[in-house]
């Protein structure tokens, strides 16, 4: 027992160490909690350590005590095997929507109350309110930082048991604030990327487990270009890595993913960054997570985001007997991407969101009609 009433999540970056100073100088009884979630391997692009090293730093300055959990066990099974099954089957996940799932506000929601803490805190940029009974995930007041998109999959349960201190904030007072706190923090660059990656190569890393297959790349018209290392590599939308140099009687413009066929192996490729490929209107999802626990109603209208940081775009969504998603957008919406996650919103509010299935993008849907 610790007898601190919130417990909150330490990262070692600037975020979470002012999140811990609001809530000291509010007076909250608040100790701080470093989670391993990753299992060193040895690379040296693993920077737990120096975030461990950081987080204590804060904890002293603050006068906060501190504890430690290794969730790289539960990481691993939890996040990290359904990044990787993703991959292979040509998908995109979106392995930081699993962890806060998984990890951030399950394994360490339970060790807060293990520690006799009634909840949590994390430095995201996010709000929750109360409104008739029901708990609401709000986006952040500064929209350039908002991580609700992150945050869709938290239910009743977890927001009643969170607090969320920098909601709030814009970014800039964030690091006004701890550096006139004298935080270690103030001036750590923010953390980018996925986290088990670090700044490590991505298909070196990913080729240690998703063994590399050379291909053909070729235009949806049939026009060889090239080879590819390994579909698993690319994702809709990417420019980087083709490796395409001039081919005649083709302009000198970019050319971009558009799509994969990892039956065949089969890298797709066409120029321009919103060619007719890329664009899709309809898409189809998974089953639903909805924060209220139900869907607003089996057929409504409200926005949302297929990436994070994209701008709200309107749809209408049908919710089916098994709770999956059927979304019409009311604009065309370039490389929406089987694996990642649709997120939907009513103004500021997050209503929840699914894993992408399938679109009407023009090789999506021949690939679902020839299945």
């Amino acid at each position: 027992m610790t007898g601190a009433r919130t417990i909150i999540g330490m990262s070692g970056g600037v975020d979470s160490s002012v999140a811990a100073l609001r809530l000291r100088d509010a007076g909250e009884p608040v100790a701080g909690l470093f989670m391993s979630n990753w299992a060193d391997d040895g690379s040296g692009d693993c920077r737990a350590e120096d975030d461990r090293r950081d987080a204590v730093a804060v904890c002293g300055r603050l006068g906060l005590p501190i504890h430690f959990r290794d969730f790289s066990r539960e990481y691993w099974a939890g996040v990290f095997e359904h990044f990787i099954a993703e991959y292979a089957a040509g998908r995109t996940p979106n392995p930081d929507v699993l962890c806060n799932r998984e990890v951030k506000f399950k394994h360490f929601l339970d060790a807060a109350r293990e520690l006799g803490a009634e909840r949590i805190a994390t430095g995201h940029y996010a709000r929750v309110d109360r409104l008739d009974g029901r708990w609401r995930l709000l986006r952040a007041l500064d929209r350039s930082k908002d991580q609700t998109y992150f945050l869709h999959q938290l239910g009743q349960l977890q927001l009643a048991a969170t607090v969320f201190p920098l909601g709030d904030l814009p970014k800039t007072e964030v690091r006004r604030m701890a550096a006139d706190a004298g935080l270690p923090t103030a001036a750590k660059k923010d953390s980018t990327g996925i986290c088990f990656i670090g700044e490590r190569d991505f298909r070196e890393f990913l080729g240690r487990y998703l063994p590399a297959r050379e291909g053909e790349i070729r235009t949806p018209d049939g026009l060889s270009l090239g080879r590819h290392q390994g579909v698993f590599f690319y994702t809709l939308g990417q420019r980087e890595g083709l490796a395409i140099g001039g081919v005649r009687g083709r302009d000198a413009a970019p050319w971009y993913v558009v799509g994969k066929d990892v039956a065949r192996n089969v890298l797709y490729v066409e120029q321009g960054i919103d060619n007719p490929w890329l664009m899709s209107t309809r898409l189809r999802s998974e089953a639903a997570h909805w924060i209220a626990g139900a869907p607003p109603a089996a057929a409504f209208g409200c926005t949302a985001q297929t990436r994070y940081r994209q701008n709200d775009e309107a749809c209408t969504v049908r919710v089916g007997g098994d709770g999956r998603l059927d979304v019409v957008f009311q604009r065309p919406q370039r490389a929406v991407t089987p694996g990642q996650s649709l997120v939907l919103y009513a103004g500021d509010e997050c209503l929840g969101g699914a894993v992408i299935e399938s679109t009407d993008a023009p090789l999506e849907t021949a690939r679902m009609d020839a299945a």
